[in-house]
């Protein structure tokens, strides 16, 4: 089983209702969720109505958007266009803190 990365206070938010493990922060017009994938996991391409930033902070995030492929580790950040197709994989245990704008 992975090692919590977030704070207890943060893994005290609401869970966010969606196909990964998250705790999710209301903000006004901003979505906050603090997100862990397991080693292995795959999203596959898809879309979001929102704008969407978010900082690795633990593991890898390797990013598809068409034919570019991008390798996201600690601290780096990443940003997404509304509707804009991506599709994700993390090889190794991965935690973020995502910032999904409403638009």
């Amino acid at each position: 089983m992975q090692k919590p990365h977030f704070p207890d206070l943060v893994r005290q938010l609401p869970d966010f209702a969606g196909p990964f493990d998250a705790h999710r922060l209301q903000a006004e017009n901003c979505e906050v969720l603090f997100a862990s994938y397991p080693a292995g996991t795959v999203i596959d391409t898809h879309t979001h109505p929102s704008r969407n930033v978010g900082v690795i902070t633990e593991g890898e995030l390797i990013l598809t958007c068409g034919d570019k492929v991008t390798r996201h580790g600690v601290g780096d950040w990443y940003q997404l266009d509304a509707n804009e197709e991506h599709a994700a994989r993390f090889d190794v245990a991965t935690s973020e803190i995502e910032f999904w704008f409403s638009v």
